[in-house]
């Protein structure tokens, strides 16, 4: 009689840790898709960062290049000035 007991006391116990099991796994599962959602908006976020990263620097080297062009400017405005002052004395 005490052996019939423990035997089912133990399957409810199996039958207990079957359902929690059971529960786990699908709140793995339901995690793992959360993980997935969270993965795919930062790669998008990712995307728009680098987007803009991209069209900051061009707009870096394209004033890199206006500086430059300016600076070139001014040297030919010195000598000329240069050039004019010599031909005035």
């Amino acid at each position: 009689m005490k052996l019939k007991q423990e035997i089912s006391l133990l399957q409810a116990q199996l039958s207990n840790f079957k359902r929690e099991n059971e529960a786990l796994r699908s709140g793995q599962g339901a995690s793992l898709t959360v993980v997935k959602q969270n993965t795919d908006v930062a790669l998008q976020n990712l995307h728009v960062v680098m987007n803009s990263a991209h069209a900051s620097i061009k707009q870096l080297v394209s004033g890199a290049e206006t500086l430059n062009l300016v600076a070139e400017i001014l040297k030919s405005i010195d000598r000329i000035t240069e050039i004019k002052d010599e031909a005035d004395s």
